[in-house]
């Protein structure tokens, strides 16, 4: 998964290795991927089984170490979630413990956004009705933030663009954390 600004000089953050994956800490396997055959590569592309037994946290700060969090930025993932699950695939707290960025997967994915003015509120996150991300499928998932949208691109065709309503110079703090698989209290887990 990256997270990254759409500009040219921004660099893309690489969240699978802040929270060092390729070492496979408790609760993470290596598994084959969405391509079990690929004609550029010797092999099947390369997944993480994530288990509930997983608690993956790092410091905002580790992604954009050298910057504030952009305005603009995408989320891009190829998924196959646990059938029927409905949890946060990723989440990013400030530095007090209050959520800004969530993605839920399941039925009708949420986006959650909450900016340094507490904008906008539960009741505005954007809800994606009529698409299952939990139907135990491979999915590619594009989550595209700009200005007072976000767009929900799904496997490479299917386009959904919801209003964000965020101020218009939005904030978010790098000084507390990123979860994956969960959030801080949730007892539900993201199998993936």
């Amino acid at each position: 998964m990256e997270l990254g600004q759409p500009s040219v000089a921004a660099q893309p953050a690489d969240l699978l290795k802040v929270l060092d994956f390729h070492n496979l800490p408790d609760g993470i396997t290596k598994t084959t991927g969405f391509c079990a055959t690929r004609r550029s590569s010797k092999g099947p592309d390369v997944a993480y089984r994530v288990t509930k037994d997983a608690q993956l946290s790092a410091p905002t700060k580790q992604l954009y170490p050298a910057s504030s969090f952009p305005e603009d930025f995408s989320i891009l993932t190829t998924v196959k979630a646990k059938k029927g699950s409905q949890a946060f695939l990723v989440s990013i707290y400030n530095e007090q413990g209050i959520q800004q960025i969530g993605l839920e997967m399941g039925r009708s994915p949420v986006f959650l956004y909450e900016d340094h003015t507490g904008k906008p509120g539960p009741e505005d996150y954007p809800l994606f009705r009529g698409i299952n991300l939990s139907d135990g499928k491979w999915h590619r998932i594009a989550l595209s933030i700009h200005k007072k949208n976000v767009t929900l691109i799904l496997d490479c065709k299917k386009k959904t663009t919801k209003h964000l309503a965020r101020s218009d110079h939005p904030m978010i703090d790098v000084n507390g954390i990123i979860v994956f698989g969960t959030r801080i209290l949730d007892e539900e887990v993201f199998e993936v």
